[in-house]
């Protein structure tokens, strides 16, 4: 009888994992990293279910003495005395602090409980003193020094970005709550931060200037997620039954999970990493479909970038400093920033000469995801029998009738009500972009080459389509610019044959008017 595999879907408890039986990636060797490195504050940034409550966890009982938890695991193996110290743990993941006494609420449920265990008192002191004070008691009650574990210590500021009145409450609260940590040293053991953004401006950490960074490190590039090695050693039972579920090859498999959900990168060397909620749930569900979901997030995204008036085939693929990623200003954050750090851009190269890094969308299943979130706000669907005429382009496109592919494509356009004024061009390249690229598709936007770059390129297995759009201009200038630029010569020695088609938007009537075909 086959043995099922629990993957634990959703399970953040370390001690749940490991006491059902569920699959556990082995990441214990970062805790000995950690122990033997001789720093006591840590911070780590990483998107949203990426395992960072679940790498806190392991910490916690770890630091308790819970060896048996640990059995088989790679720390289980280092030279540890497996003594139980008092850990204090602070999950600010559990409210959307709407309000500003919504953390006052958090803070209070857990003193009080630590209050109680340590022999406090708490009296009417603040909350930063009631803190202090627990943190002393611990250290005293216990004879060990004291752990210290912040989930998610960013949730009320990153929730409130675009509410000044409650982001400076929350900001000048956790300043003065994570102050502790610098003035009661004497009794810590360790501290470990996480969250999802690295903020500059207005930081909450301005009194702990000895706080050890490793969101950028290449020591602990894969902390969190699953990288493809752990994919093949801890997984490979759930990769076959992916594929006998999908009746296709287990190779397949593999090349299908790392197209939707491999991709992220965190460090300069590091390694591609999988998104662990998203490749466990298909193994789950033996399913490749659309998993990763960042509630409340891309609003705050959609927001800024719409503020910078950002062009969007720009905003997937760009260069920036290091500087530009390692810091958020909390009252103007930017796009790209923010992105990246709620991992909807990720790192794919480092160039050193220039201290930049290439950005890009780390996998189909982001890019699908995002640009659905994105369409509705710059197109209003809802009037277009979408899946017939959707389904007649890609049928043109893939038969080699590029005329009837653009005919479904001016149908499409003229079944849209656009939310935004198509009097700017940004906003007509915006919604052409989102729509060809969820069309589904193997299209490619900005594609460059030597003289210039082209607007649009769609490759099927026996066609290739070279398109350039012109706003309010004629499709003849725009079949003249492919021509003179020489948009095809690099496909000239490819055996599919090539068409060339130039395609005139108009502004005023808000629709494809007219489009020109040439075979090459």
């Amino acid at each position: 009888m086959e043995q099922t595999v629990r993957y634990g879907i959703g399970e953040q408890d370390f001690q749940s994992l490991r006491e059902r039986d569920c699959v556990y990636v082995d990441k214990t060797r970062y805790i000995d990293t950690i122990i033997n490195s001789g720093s006591k504050y840590y911070f780590l940034a990483r998107p949203r279910r990426f395992g960072k409550s679940l790498f806190l966890s392991t910490l916690q009982y770890f630091f308790e003495g819970r060896r048996e938890l640990f059995k088989g695991l790679y720390i289980d193996s280092r030279n540890w005395d497996w003594v139980k110290y008092p850990v204090l743990r602070i999950d600010l993941n559990t409210e959307r602090y709407a309000h500003p006494d919504l953390l006052d609420n958090v803070l209070d449920n857990l003193f009080r409980k630590w209050e109680a265990a340590y022999g406090v008192v708490a009296n009417d002191n603040t909350y930063s003193q009631r803190f202090s004070n627990i943190i002393q008691a611990a250290h005293e009650k216990t004879g060990r020094q004291v752990v210290i574990l912040v989930d998610e210590y960013d949730k009320p500021l990153v929730g409130n970005l675009n509410k000044d009145e409650n982001l400076e409450h929350y900001r000048e609260k956790l300043a003065t709550l994570y102050s502790n940590f610098k003035s009661s040293a004497s009794h810590i053991r360790l501290v470990f931060l996480t969250g999802v953004s690295r903020f500059s401006k207005l930081s909450v950490f301005s009194d702990l200037n000895n706080l050890k960074d490793i969101t950028f490190s290449n020591e602990f590039a894969d902390i969190c997620g699953i990288t493809e090695e752990e994919l093949v050693s801890d997984l490979k039972d759930g990769v076959k039954k992916l594929a006998q579920a999908n009746k296709t090859s287990v190779e397949k498999a593999y090349s299908d999970l790392k197209k939707n959900y491999d991709g992220y990168r965190f460090a300069e060397e590091g390694s591609d990493i999988y998104n662990p909620w998203s490749l466990l749930n298909c193994l789950d569900q033996s399913k490749i479909d659309n998993y990763w979901n960042d509630t409340g997030l891309p609003t705050i995204i959609r927001e800024a970038l719409q503020r910078v008036d950002a062009n969007l085939e720009e905003a997937f693929d760009l260069y920036c400093t290091s500087d530009d990623l390692k810091g958020l200003d909390l009252l103007n954050p930017n796009p790209t920033a923010l992105m990246y750090q709620t991992g909807y851009l990720t790192i794919k190269d480092f160039f050193s000469e220039t201290n930049e890094y290439l950005l890009s969308i780390p996998n189909c299943e982001v890019k699908r995801g995002f640009f659905n979130y994105l369409l509705p706000y710059y197109v209003d669907c809802k009037s277009v029998s979408t899946n017939k005429v959707v389904a007649d382009i890609i049928r043109s496109f893939i038969l080699g009738n590029p005329d009837a592919a653009m005919k479904g494509m001016q149908a499409y356009f003229a079944g849209i009500n656009f939310k935004l004024k198509m009097d700017n061009e940004n906003n007509f390249h915006n919604a052409f972009y989102l729509l060809t690229d969820l069309i589904g598709l193997n299209a490619s936007t900005e594609v460059c080459t030597s003289d210039g770059s082209i607007d649009i390129m769609i490759q099927t297995s026996k066609y290739i389509y070279v398109i350039e759009l012109k706003y309010d201009g004629k499709a003849e200038t725009a079949i003249r610019q492919i021509e003179e630029k020489r948009y095809a010569r690099p496909y000239q020695t490819d055996c599919r044959k090539l068409f060339k088609i130039g395609v005139d938007f108009s502004s005023k009537t808000r629709c494809i008017e007219n489009w020109i075909i040439v075979e090459n």
